[in-house]
């Protein structure tokens, strides 16, 4: 079962070395987010690490940043699982979603504060691209509800801080939130919403997720935690919130009340500039007692931001092919780290059936997805090992065969910085490569597998290092 604070996974994560504290004083408006920056462009995935600021300047409460999407460890952990398990958690989850329970009481409403009181500017909010972005920004789960029918959205929507009281939210026509809150600005009426603060790892995982119109994050997120998610009533509007998160920020979006919002560093690597977007007036905000504030970094990647999506895209892409597709032959997929799946390479293990399966394979991921690149491969391949990837690009790939493009694909919004706009509207197009077996091939120049386990057995009395057989081994081993 996955843990059911953040706290608590965060103690788990210190004890292994995925989270470590900062107790020197930092300056919010530029200290945090660049080291966490060096987290992410300095160290390897394998070194990778969260940080938690004990001493932030202007608040009381402590910043944490970086420890969910450190790395595949560290969002396995989250979870509570292995590596390995991570997508078939999540294709559960998507099959068998939890629908979320209501309580009274909650620990995120231990400590309330209203009216003028409840001010932004006591929360250790970073600035998270330092001399570049237009002020510090909320950079976590935000909450909405459709007018008369209770339906709320989960998704994470940048947040600018204005003033104490006042924030510019990335809430841009066609997402999920905005929808909702144009059902309350059709009345005439303001729009709640919510920010939730170091919510419980599942629900802040389930967030991230690009999923269809209809479904329930926190049923997503109840299916991934193993349980469902406790929710409670904000204090000044009715939108329900994670009972167990660390800090909640409560609003209301007026009609009509828009401001300009970015400019702001983006995970595809580029600054942008943003445009006028609704202001919400703070109504509230409460917290634990001793909260701790945390804010998904994000920017150039590898970043947090990207590794949170990546994961989270990748599995409903899977879930979409094994079984909406009914494509059971296809065994994993993975996006690589860097535009969250948004316009990434995915990459998926298949046993192919006949000829031009896995084309076939491809084809359908570029339809069901935001992938701008798609590589399918057979199942004896780690799709997470950059080195067997090459080697099956050399060893199984023919160019001139094996390459469609699909042209004239439309572009969200400021996706793709390699395609210029034309009129507003981008257009690029995608790759698929089939790199499947298509021809018989030779033995593996390897010895028998018996004698390479015997030979592993002579390297350790020999006294040499110690090491975990890395999985492209295991795999081209076994078929030895």
């Amino acid at each position: 079962m996955s843990y059911r604070t953040f706290r608590d996974f965060a103690a788990v994560a210190e004890q292994q070395g995925l989270l470590r504290r900062v107790s020197k004083p930092v300056d919010p408006s530029w200290e945090p987010a660049a080291m966490v920056k060096w987290a992410f462009q300095g160290l390897s995935d394998d070194e990778r690490f969260g940080s938690l600021f004990e001493n932030v300047e202007g608040s009381d409460l402590s910043l944490c940043s970086g420890a969910l999407g450190a790395s595949r460890k560290a969002y396995a952990l989250a979870l509570g699982l292995e590596e390995a398990e991570i997508n078939p958690r999540w294709e559960s989850a998507l099959v068998n979603p939890l629908a979320p329970v209501t309580v009274q009481s909650a620990p995120c409403q231990e400590v309330v504060f209203t009216g003028a009181d409840a001010r932004l500017g006591d929360l250790p909010i970073p600035t998270w691209t330092p001399g570049k972005d237009a002020g510090p920004y909320l950079t976590t789960t935000v909450m909405t509800a459709e007018f008369g029918t209770g339906n709320q959205n989960t998704g994470v929507y940048r947040t600018q801080v204005l003033a104490d009281d006042r924030a510019v939210v990335n809430l841009a026509p066609g997402r999920g939130g905005h929808g909702q809150c144009a059902t309350w600005w059709a009345q005439g009426k303001p729009a709640p919403i919510a920010w939730v603060i170091g919510a419980e790892p599942a629900f802040q995982l389930a967030s991230v997720a690009t999923l269809p119109t209809g479904v329930q994050e926190m049923a997503i997120a109840g299916g991934l935690q193993g349980a469902p998610i406790e929710l409670v009533k904000c204090v000044t509007n009715d939108i329900m919130v994670p009972a167990n998160a660390e800090i909640i920020v409560e609003g209301l979006l007026q009609p009509g009340d828009m401001a300009p919002e970015g400019p702001f560093g983006e995970n595809l690597g580029f600054m942008n500039p943003g445009s006028d977007k609704p202001v919400a007036t703070i109504t509230a905000i409460t917290r634990r007692s001793d909260a701790i504030y945390y804010g998904i970094s994000s920017q150039m990647p590898p970043s947090e931001s990207t590794v949170l999506q990546s994961h989270a895209n990748a599995a409903l892409t899977l879930k979409i092919i094994r079984h909406d597709m009914g494509e059971r032959h296809v065994h994993d997929l993975h996006y690589d780290l860097t535009y969250g799946g948004q316009m990434a390479h995915g990459v998926i293990a298949m046993t192919p059936q006949y000829p031009g399966h896995g084309m076939k394979i491809g084809r359908l991921a570029a339809e069901v997805s935001a992938l701008k690149r798609i590589t399918v491969v057979d199942e004896d391949v780690d799709i997470r090992d950059t080195r067997h990837l090459d080697w099956v690009m050399n060893a199984r790939y023919n160019p001139s065969r094996d390459t469609v493009i699909i042209d004239n694909v439309f572009m969200r919004s400021a996706m793709d910085p390699s395609v210029e706009a034309v009129d507003g509207v981008k257009m690029g197009s995608k790759i698929v490569v089939d790199a499947t077996r298509s021809v018989p091939e030779d033995d593996f120049s390897l010895p028998h597998k018996d004698i390479m386990m015997k030979a592993l057995e002579s390297w350790k009395s020999a006294g040499l290092p110690d090491f975990d057989i890395p999985r492209r081994a295991q795999l081209r081993i076994d078929k030895s």
